[in-house]
């Protein structure tokens, strides 16, 4: 059974920068996509950021590229997400997700496994 744990959330200011983390617990982490959405109170979760099986292609949603950075660890199972010149419109919960393929999708509807969230808050 594969579970994640999100870490990093807080509260900066506008400008800031923030990194979050995503702990990978099961097997044959390296067999799977791994991506970031966030969601904001009465909205669907949204697509932020995905990163392939071996860390060669990176993918980002057009609102973050640039400022957002996805990587991971295979060797100690962890993704994080590198967050810089933060806006309030970055305010949100931020979910790691995970699926057993080598490419991953934009669409949260093709990720089985989910975090519970982290909250980041962006002050104006």
């Amino acid at each position: 059974q594969v579970q994640l744990v999100e870490s990093g959330g807080g509260l900066v200011q506008t400008g800031g920068s923030l990194r979050l983390s995503c702990a990978f617990s099961g097997r044959n982490y390296d067999s799977y996509a791994m991506a970031w959405f966030r969601q904001t109170p009465g909205k669907e979760r949204e697509f932020v950021a995905a990163i392939t099986w071996n860390g060669r292609r990176l993918y980002y949603a057009e609102s973050v590229e640039g400022r957002f950075t996805i990587s991971r660890d295979n060797a100690k199972n962890m993704v994080d997400l590198q967050m810089v010149s933060l806006k309030p419109d970055d305010t949100a919960v931020y979910y790691c997700a995970a699926e057993s393929a080598a490419f991953p999708t934009r669409s949260r509807g093709d990720y089985h496994y989910w975090g519970q969230g982290t909250q980041v808050t962006v002050s104006s």
